[in-house]
């Protein structure tokens, strides 16, 4: 069957510019701006980033395209859309699972991200009470140490993440993904042009770009290559199917490999905006670069009570997390919800309220994993912190290798050229990269993944 030929049941984006805010939006989020400036103070800063941004250009884009490709061709959800270019390709109908990997990673990385979500929800409110004014590093750890330990107010913020994802959800395609991030994400960008600003102002600007972008990469363990490549596909969503059923609404005319890279430069320039942004307060304030999950929480709250109209700016940081982390929770459903709608004839409102509920109820133990439960550990890591690491370290880049897999090995040649239209120069480094450097890339990671976890 031609692509030609197929037409997705839940509609199409209306335009080239829809579907790049729309994927851009279900890139950009915490990834971005609460997960990359932490993770890269726990790994030595500069030599992290030049790693990441290796495994972004060399091993997550190629695949990222690859992803939209196979979206756009079978204008099914992830796991119909395998079955189908399974089946068109000759391919063992076992591919279908790769279409299940994602949806189960996509669920599971919603659990605990709309817990995440609602930290940037209470923090909202706790911006537009001037509850950061006057207080310090300490004062300000002390707040974030006290939030997390409350259950009840964590499982409200958690519930209500949950709550206005799925209603997002339930509205489909147009006027509900597409509609909400087409407004949302070029304010983020503009709220973090002036807090970049802002850092110019303390005086530490030059620190931390040298912090950023001069690489030590004697500071570089094994574990830091695990974490970049895990991240460069967390942060760009590949892996967990919804960048298969976001290309599956693509326009045909749209070029693939145009919008993926408008995404990705998207993407990326958020991240290293966000370190821009926090590591000139970090060193402004004495405080740790590594200081882990807290660092958003902790650190640009200090700005927020120091500076001009800090009550304003601050609630508007904190309130475009919550958008950001909104445009990818709704992104995060949608493989689930398009497989239920496809297989089972489900309406979207039925599907978004059971697979909400069920994501709702497995947060809960995130939830407890920061108080009740922070002391039952499995490998060394709590409920939240294990969840994480195996979606993003795991399985997303096993996703990852499969779709580079499927679509330079399975499908044919003449078809992905065909689907692309790529020039036969670019078409042939796109190949390259998809069929030889990414997935070596990502054997050598899981060498060293699988030996941490041993």
């Amino acid at each position: 069957m031609s692509q030609t030929k197929r037409i997705s049941i839940h509609g199409q984006w209306s335009s080239r510019w829809a579907f790049i805010l729309a994927a851009t939006g279900a890139a950009v989020g915490l990834g971005n701006i609460w997960k990359f400036p932490y993770i890269m103070g726990q790994n030595g800063g500069g030599a992290f980033v030049m790693l990441y941004l290796a495994c972004i250009l060399l091993v997550a884009t190629p695949i990222f395209i690859a992803e939209v490709m196979l979206g756009r061709r079978a204008r099914r959800s992830p796991v119909q859309g395998m079955a189908v270019l399974a089946e068109e390709e000759s391919a063992a109908p076992a591919w279908k699972y790769l279409g299940w990997m994602g949806v189960v990673a996509g669920f599971l990385i919603l659990s605990y991200y709309s817990v995440i979500m609602g930290w940037a929800m209470a923090y909202v409110e706790r911006a537009m009470t001037g509850s950061f004014h006057g207080l310090d590093g300490a004062a300000l750890k002390s707040m974030f140490e006290a939030f997390k330990a409350d259950p009840m107010e964590l499982l409200f913020w958690h519930s209500l993440a949950m709550l206005i994802t799925m209603l997002v959800v339930v509205r489909g395609v147009r006027a509900g993904l597409e509609a909400f991030t087409v407004l949302l994400m070029p304010a983020l960008f503009v709220i973090l042009l002036l807090l970049v600003g802002y850092g110019m102002s303390t005086g530490h600007f030059v620190e931390a770009f040298s912090y950023m972008f001069t690489p030590d990469f004697s500071k570089l363990t094994a574990n830091s290559v695990v974490v970049a490549l895990g991240h460069s596909f967390f942060t760009l969503s590949i892996g967990m199917g919804l960048i298969m059923a976001y290309g599956s609404y693509m326009p045909e005319k749209v070029s693939i490999t145009q919008t993926a890279l408008f995404v990705v430069a998207a993407d990326t320039t958020i991240a290293l905006l966000a370190g821009l942004a926090i590591y000139p307060v970090v060193f402004a304030n004495g405080l740790e670069p590594a200081a882990g999950p807290g660092l958003v929480f902790q650190t640009l709250p200090i700005a927020f009570g120091q500076m001009p109209l800090g009550v304003l700016v601050g609630t508007l940081f904190f309130a475009l997390l919550t958008l950001a982390a909104w445009t990818s929770s709704i992104s995060m459903i949608e493989p689930a919800v398009a497989h239920l709608v496809e297989k089972r004839g489900w309406t979207r409102v039925k599907a978004g309220i059971w697979l909400g509920l069920g994501a709702w109820l497995l947060g809960i133990a995130s939830v407890l994993s920061f108080n009740y439960w922070n002391e039952f550990k499995m490998f060394g890591k709590t409920f939240f912190e294990l969840l994480d690491f195996t979606t993003s370290n795991i399985m997303l880049p096993l996703g990852g290798l499969l779709i580079a897999i499927f679509a330079t090995w399975m499908m044919r040649r003449e078809t992905s050229f065909a689907e692309l239209g790529l020039s036969p120069r670019m078409y042939a480094v796109w190949r390259a990269l998809t069929r030889y450097v990414a997935p070596l890339g990502i054997v050598i990671i899981f060498v060293y993944g699988l030996g941490l976890l041993g």
